[in-house]
């Protein structure tokens, strides 16, 4: 098992804190990182440019004028690409598709790779418990503060279903991100520098990535 210093509420170490190694100790892998970024990345874009094509622009579908005998260009409608105000060829619409696959066993490895490269470069924080005397900003804040992370360095807190009230404290805080433990993601890990979660957090991880259920995702994979 691999040891870490344990913080209390006002940010001082009460002691150490166990972690599984299946969680905390795991080996790079930078080619599975980005590809697991960048598939959710991907999944969370949504595309804004959208020109109208000429069905859809406004504009009546009747003939301008008789194909022959005027002297005039022939025209069949006045939505016509090359008119004024007519549609848009070949323009960027609403229904590009960014979307990218990462299976269940690749996210999850990726998670822990990331938690444990997190944890080798001294960017985890454990805290005891969210268990504040007030429920104040502030105190949440002093607590950031008190655990040595600068208050211009982006922190993702992650927390228990159970510690939702403690969440409420942190979520004005400036370059504060907040997540449910259990829906960690690479993306919320890779976007912060710096992790603050409490034993709760650890136990739910380790259950959660423990060696059997990990084997059991070999196999199955």
């Amino acid at each position: 098992m691999i040891k870490a210093p344990l913080y209390n509420v006002k940010g001082e170490k009460t002691g150490e804190i166990e972690l599984p190694e299946t969680v905390f100790d795991v080996p790079s892998n930078d080619t599975l990182l980005h590809q697991v970024y960048v598939a959710i990345s991907a999944n969370l874009r949504s595309p804004i440019a959208h020109t109208k094509d000429r069905a859809e622009r406004a504009g009546s579908g009747r003939k301008p004028w008789r194909q022959k005998g005027t002297g005039r260009a022939r025209i069949g409608q006045v939505r016509a690409p090359h008119w004024r105000k007519g549609g848009i060829v070949f323009g960027p619409t609403k229904d590009r598709n960014f979307s990218k696959e990462a299976n269940r066993k690749m996210r999850q490895k990726a998670v822990r790779i990331a938690l444990s490269e997190k944890l080798r470069g001294d960017k985890v924080r454990f805290v005891d418990t969210f268990a504040f005397e007030d429920r104040k900003t502030k105190s949440f804040s002093a607590l950031i503060a008190g655990l040595g992370i600068a208050s211009t360095k982006k922190t993702l807190v992650g927390f228990a279903q159970e510690e939702r009230d403690a969440e409420k404290m942190s979520r004005n805080i400036d370059r504060v991100t907040n997540v449910l433990s259990e829906n960690m993601s690479v993306y919320d890990l890779l976007q912060s520098e710096y992790l603050v979660i409490t034993k709760q957090t650890v136990a739910m991880l380790a259950e959660r990535f423990s060696e059997e259920k990990v084997r059991q995702m070999s196999v199955k994979n």
